[in-house]
């Protein structure tokens, strides 16, 4: 079991952390993710859509799968679009020159966004015809 004493050269700050402590630093550093991830374009775009439509799930879904389904695909959007400001974070840090591994990292990662994406919107579209043609 690792003590507080072996946490000391380690960069992984947590590990000497238990309980209460663990649990209140790892809030902390996800709310300094999210603050990290408005400061990125997409995302505050993505976020403020997501104000709006999450509790207009709620008025829309007709039961709650389907205001899971809505509500749980602009989630799914805005947990995308922060693995994806990480992982260019991540590609950013080793050197801004061209590589191959470097674009097709950023491709993939730009990919996945737009896969979540798209299905959000056939979520939302699929629940709307739903309602209010069929």
């Amino acid at each position: 079991m690792a003590t507080m004493a072996d946490a000391k050269g380690s960069a992984n700050t947590q590990r000497g952390r238990r309980g209460l402590e663990r649990i209140w630093h790892a809030a902390l550093i996800s709310l300094q993710g999210l603050h990290i991830g408005w400061h990125e374009t997409a995302f505050r775009q993505e976020a403020i859509v997501a104000i709006v439509a999450i509790p207009l799930s709620f008025w829309l879904g007709q039961d709650w799968v389907q205001t899971a389904l809505l509500a749980g695909s602009v989630v799914l959007v805005l947990i995308v679009e922060l693995l994806n400001t990480a992982v260019e974070s991540a590609i950013d840090r080793i050197g801004p020159e061209w590589h191959d591994l470097s674009k097709r990292a950023k491709d993939t990662g730009s990919a996945a966004v737009l896969l979540a994406l798209l299905l959000a919107a056939g979520v939302w579209l699929a629940c709307l015809w739903h309602r209010f043609v069929a």
